[in-house]
């Protein structure tokens, strides 16, 4: 384990431990900001996931520490040589870049298996319609998304706003055919992309999440969630890991698209015919 990120780290640890939803929000707070973990006290770790300092104890105790001290021993233990706390190489731009690099070492680390994301190309590739929700921060990845996937696949239908009628629209496409969503779901998560993929679930639809983590709100109405972690190092979230996850899973569902290379090329001709783009 002491080869991996720090977040590879943290997901391991948390992996086989069946934790409350105040416990889950613990650990998805740590996952944020696995570079800190190790220096937290449980009081900083309390507030940054919005618990009770209890709740921190009760969290170490459930992962098989005697306490929370004994949680951050080891985690200070199994943290890469070198690693202090308030440890000031590089500004905080390079640190927030270099933050990324380590986000998309883990993302890397984690298509090692392949499989998740092929099983994740065939459900979109196999829904007609195709939904793509994204809402908040998360819009820009949805919209990105269903940009290029709309050049291969017949029908795609990107939901990136909410309020009262998002329940209409996926309504609209479970009736034209939808069987999977795909949903990008960043922090802060809203509380109504939990409650649409709530309700797209009970109507049949499978969802395909990509979350900044394993223990994001929307894992539990995902039937397949793929986490990237964003950086945190700046005022605002950046977000490159999970861009390029979904570029990977673009790439899946075109495996599973007969004619996406004939739709591509379609395109490509139509293009230079329009003269669509400056050479």
């Amino acid at each position: 384990m002491s080869g991996s990120s720090p977040a590879a780290r943290l997901q391991e640890l948390f992996e086989g431990h069946r934790l409350t939803p105040t416990q889950r929000r613990i650990a998805h707070s740590m996952v944020r900001r696995a570079g800190d973990a190790p220096f937290l006290s449980s009081v900083e770790l309390a507030e940054l996931a919005g618990v009770s300092q209890p709740s921190v104890t009760r969290f170490a105790v459930a992962l098989g520490f005697d306490g929370y001290p004994a949680l951050r021993k080891h985690l200070r233990e199994v943290a890469p040589a070198g690693a202090e706390a308030g440890e000031e190489t590089y500004n905080e731009y390079q640190q927030a870049v270099l933050g990324e690099i380590e986000n998309l070492r883990h993302l890397a680390e984690l298509l090692a298996d392949p499989g998740p994301v092929e099983r994740a190309g065939r459900l979109l590739a196999a829904s007609r319609p195709l939904p793509v929700l994204g809402l908040r921060a998360a819009s820009s990845q949805a919209r990105g998304f269903g940009y290029f996937a709309a050049k291969v696949h017949p029908d795609v239908r990107v939901l990136d706003e909410g309020g009262s009628m998002l329940h209409d629209r996926i309504d609209a496409a479970r009736r034209a055919g939808a069987t999977a969503l795909i949903c990008f779901a960043l922090p802060r998560h809203p509380r109504e992309v939990v409650d649409a993929l709530a309700y797209a679930r009970g109507q049949g639809i499978a969802v395909v999440s990509v979350a900044d983590s394993a223990f994001a709100p929307v894992a539990r109405h995902s039937d397949l969630l793929i986490p990237a972690a964003v950086g945190t190092g700046l005022a605002f979230d950046t977000a490159c890991a999970p861009m390029l996850l979904g570029r990977v899973l673009l790439e899946a569902m075109c495996d599973g698209l007969p004619d996406a290379q004939a739709r591509l090329e379609e395109f490509d001709a139509g293009a230079v015919t329009r003269g669509l783009f400056v050479e």
